[in-house]
């Protein structure tokens, strides 16, 4: 069985970032180069799935849950209680959170651990 990208070659470092799986891990924050880190991130979020919806998360907030009436008291609704579409949304909230702390160094992450928001990290 031949592998799609053969080891005997000379392969970019794309193609051995390929290889190894480096698709599965966000790219690390290198705090000089924050824009380069800042559009990579962007290519990253997009390439998974829901892409636009969690990129959108990162930019904009998370979904305003909405509210229901019950014995005339307003409360928030539950997570069972979201249309499809709003679970997805709610799930990317909380995808774009992850993602972003993931590609952050130690001590950045202890700064700004405390924060369950997107847009706020």
């Amino acid at each position: 069985m031949d592998p799609i990208i053969s080891l005997g070659q000379k392969n970019t470092l794309a193609e051995y970032m390929i290889l190894s799986g480096a698709d599965n891990r966000p790219p690390m924050l290198d705090k000089d180069l924050y824009d380069s880190w800042k559009s990579r991130m962007e290519l990253y979020i997009q390439n998974r799935e829901h892409g636009r919806m969690i990129l959108e998360s990162v930019e904009h907030g998370p979904l305003i849950w909405p509210t229901v009436e019950e014995k005339g008291v307003i409360r928030t609704k539950k997570y069972a209680e979201l249309s499809a579409a709003e679970k997805i949304q709610a799930d990317c909230d909380m995808k774009a959170t992850n993602i972003i702390l993931q590609g952050l160094p130690a001590d950045i992450y202890s700064l700004v651990n405390h924060y369950r928001v997107a847009k706020d990290l």
